[in-house]
């Protein structure tokens, strides 16, 4: 997309999109935020059960895997919820509800030092930068410790396939987090420079859009088998939270797993995590799954181990031992 926009202190001003419609079930208040995360808007939605208990609540951030959407995190919201947690679920930027970045198409000049002038832009939607997610994810966090509901000493992360890479990197990086469950995770990315090929196209890739003889990939595309959005590559090449595990000494890490894992060797990812997380963990594998069946016939087996996760490290219930 291409738009002709005034900037007002380096932000474009614009109707936000809104997630798509939602009639909550009974028992659950469901309510659709703003998240500000280096200057971009994403799409949040909050949700609580009306029979919670009062004041502060343990908390849940939930975030969707590679070319996914919040709106599809909706049932394990209200699961999660349902179960006494206070629970945030949110797009990244260019993806569902969110705004995404937006990239000059032609020179223009602010003259003065002005910051507010016209520019011909695009707005980056429908990639996989790893980083960028990043950001956005740990700008949840900050955002969410500003809830009037959240109990800010027990905040936990859930994130599913490539966004469960990402919570291992939020909990290494910001130790505020006491509880992590990382779904059928991915955490490497290194195999886009993993062969001499594949370094040479990365490497490539990255002069040619850094000479500005390339842009970024249209909304949506599928090079990655049929998976919903581009990658850029030279992101993924320093995208390797598997090395990072390590480095949350205080939080308790589940790692559930596919056995029959089809997209990747679960040793180089969550097995290879698991062994160095020096906290409290726990590794389970789902026998006779393959990646997708986690939201499938796995759905409820996993969702019972997350919340039994959460309410031993987030409630201290104690209900499952780590191992």
């Amino acid at each position: 997309m291409t738009y002709l926009v005034g900037f007002i202190l380096g932000q474009a001003a614009a109707e936000p999109r809104k997630p798509t419609h939602f009639d909550p079930p009974p028992g659950i208040t469901y309510r659709a935020v703003n998240i500000m995360s280096e200057g971009t808007r994403l799409s949040g939605e909050v949700f609580l059960a009306d029979d919670a208990p009062a004041g502060k609540l343990p908390t849940i951030i939930l975030s969707h895997g590679w070319g996914g959407q919040a709106s599809l995190l909706r049932g394990d919201a209200i699961t999660f919820a349902k179960h006494g947690y206070l629970v945030v679920t949110f797009d990244y930027r260019g993806w569902g509800a969110s705004d995404g970045r937006l990239i000059a198409t032609e020179p223009y000049s602010a003259s003065d030092g002005k910051t507010s002038f016209q520019a011909q832009v695009r707005e980056l939607r429908e990639v996989v930068d790893p980083h960028d997610q990043l950001c956005d994810l740990m700008s949840t966090i900050h955002w969410v410790q500003g809830e009037e509901r959240c109990d800010t000493d027990r905040v936990g992360l859930w994130g599913t396939s490539y966004s469960g890479g990402h919570v291992v990197y939020g909990a290494a990086k910001d130790h505020r987090i006491k509880a992590i469950v990382a779904q059928v995770p991915a955490l490497d990315s290194r195999l886009v420079i993993a062969t001499p090929e594949s370094r040479t196209e990365t490497f490539d890739e990255a002069t040619r859009r850094a000479r500005g003889e390339i842009g970024y990939p249209p909304p949506g595309q599928r090079v990655v088998g049929n998976l919903k959005g581009a990658p850029i590559r030279e992101k993924m090449m320093r995208y390797a939270p598997v090395e990072l595990a390590s480095e949350a000494p205080g939080c308790a890490m589940l790692f559930i797993v596919a056995e029959k894992e089809e997209l990747f060797d679960n040793k180089d990812h969550a097995i290879k995590a698991f062994e160095s997380a020096t906290g409290p963990k726990r590794l389970v594998t789902i026998p006779g799954i393959t990646h997708y069946g986690v939201y499938l016939q796995a759905r409820k087996k996993c969702q019972e181990e997350a919340i039994n996760w959460f309410d031993d490290h987030l409630k201290g219930k104690g209900s499952s031992a780590a191992r």
